[in-house]
Parts: C-alpha cells; structure tokens; sequence
C-alpha cells in the first residue's frame, strides 16, 4: 500500500500549531496524524516569520519553460533518429563499397 504525500495550506497548519497550544502536542498529533518533526519544523518556521514563513512551497509550472523542455525533447529525438540513419547509411556504403571492389578483381 503506498502512501500519498499530505499537503497543508498556511490555515491548516497555523490552526494545528494553535490547537496544539491549547489542547497538547501529543493530543493534536495523534488526532491530524502527524510526525513530531513535522509539527517542530511548521512551529519553528512560524516562530521565525509568521503565517508567511508556513506557505508551502510548491513548484510553479512556467508554461514557456515547458514549452522549451517540450521543443528540445523533440530537437533530441531528431537528432537520434538522423544519427542512427547516418550510421546505417554509411554502413551501407562501406558494404557496397566492398562488393564493388571484390566484382572488379
């Protein structure tokens, strides 16, 4: 059974901290799932810089980058499918080379 990652928004985790201070950490814990080192690093990134400092950090998509990751897979897979007919056209060569050479002795 695998495990999805849990996100919390900035709410979320600054009413954990509060319900925390008022009811216990353990209680609160128990009752949101949560690992102690998890409530520890929201706590102190409150501590440090308030409801700001708890965002979540996720990875914003930046559709033009995207769009050029895109183009260079594809500029990529170009470029492999040329450098392997390249390979196999010169084979060929060399093969037909060799049967011209042997025809003229």
């Amino acid at each position: 059974m695998s495990k999805s990652r849990r996100s919390f928004s900035a709410s979320e985790k600054l009413s954990i901290i509060n319900e925390a201070d008022q009811l216990g950490v353990t209680q609160t814990l128990r009752k949101n799932n949560l690992s102690p080192s998890v409530f520890r690093r929201w706590k102190e990134k409150f501590n440090e810089g308030g409801v700001s400092n708890l965002q979540s950090y996720t990875k914003q998509r930046n559709p033009e980058l995207d769009a050029i990751m895109e183009e260079n897979r594809m500029l990529k897979n170009i470029v492999a499918k040329q450098s392997i007919e390249l390979e196999f056209k010169t084979e060929l060569l060399k093969k037909s080379q060799f049967h011209e050479q042997r025809r003229s002795r």
